[in-house]
């Protein structure tokens, strides 16, 4: 089984925070980026690398910029991992 990609984990725990907080299911947030629900939960679990367009969709149905959504909620005046946590510094 290979190893999930950090960076894709990091940004399906990030939808599915947003998603969650709004208390919409995967369904309804689907439906409203225009996407498969499948496909939102590939993304949640961090097996689907969404192209740029697949992201935007996502920001806007969740009420965020696509810059947003890669980002961690910010929780008791800190900051939560970022998306960019386990990618390698070369690659930051």
């Amino acid at each position: 089984m290979p190893k999930r990609d950090t960076v894709l984990t990091a940004l399906g725990q990030n939808v599915r925070r947003r998603r969650e907080a709004r208390e919409l299911t995967q369904e309804k947030l689907a439906e409203k980026a225009g996407l498969d629900p499948t496909y939102i939960s590939g993304i949640e679990r961090g097996l689907r690398n969404p192209g740029m367009k697949n992201v935007a969709r996502l920001a806007k149905a969740l009420g965020f910029t696509t810059a947003e959504i890669y980002k961690g909620e910010r929780t008791g005046g800190g900051q939560a991992p970022h998306a960019s946590a386990g990618m390698p510094s070369s690659l930051r």
